[in-house]
């Protein structure tokens, strides 16, 4: 739901138009209070959407976004509006400062892009998501190796059985069966036997 009515207004201080995006969550709620607050805000180009922020498919946002220009600002009545998790504003926000556009929040005064102070907000912001990451990688990895030092087996599940790899090895070593011929007893492809025989064995 875009207006399309105005041309749009122009930021005094960066000489682009004021964007405003609205979003509600669902269709039995009112976007009309949003659209008020960016009206009395400067922003005469609104786009909105009844969309849940849980889904990755945000039709006007992704349009706005193809419609920033150098100089633009995008402005939000709250960040919540614009994204469903810290990971997803830095994101949008990049994408946003990539088109040399700025973002505002009406609630949130300290993440407007356009200021120095609101820069560097963001930037310790992605900052602390990258921390955040990094520390549930290294919780993963670590939970990783203690489950395996415990003898947990990760990966696939194994195509044939101890029994069934002592078997072959038999039909194979002693009974001098061909490894493409008891590959096609246990129902595998050669290769499959191949690779089981090797972990067997290291």
């Amino acid at each position: 739901m875009r207006d399309d009515n105005d041309p749009g207004t122009l930021d005094l201080i960066t000489g682009g138009l004021m964007l405003g995006y609205a979003r509600v969550s669902t269709d039995d709620q009112d976007l009309t209070l949003q659209r008020d607050h960016l009206r009395a805000a400067g922003c005469n180009k609104l786009f909105a959407e009844k969309v849940s922020g849980a889904r990755r498919a945000r039709p006007e946002l992704d349009r706005m976004l193809d419609h920033l220009r150098p100089g633009d600002v995008v402005t939000v009545t709250r960040l919540d509006r614009l994204a469903r998790s810290t990971r997803d504003l830095l994101d949008v926000a990049e994408r946003i400062r990539s088109c040399g556009a700025g973002l505002r929040s009406l609630a949130e005064p300290w993440a407007d892009t356009t200021s120095p102070a609101g820069r560097m907000v963001m930037t310790v912001f992605a900052g602390i998501a990258e921390f955040e990451r990094s520390l549930i990688l290294e919780r993963t990895r670590t939970g990783r190796d203690a489950a395996k030092a415990r003898g947990v087996q990760f990966g696939p599940r194994p195509t044939l059985s101890p029994a069934q790899l002592d078997h072959a090895r038999q039909l194979i070593e002693q009974e001098d069966r061909a490894v493409s011929v008891v590959a096609d007893l246990m129902g595998v492809h050669r290769s499959t036997l191949y690779r089981a025989l090797q972990r067997k064995s290291s």
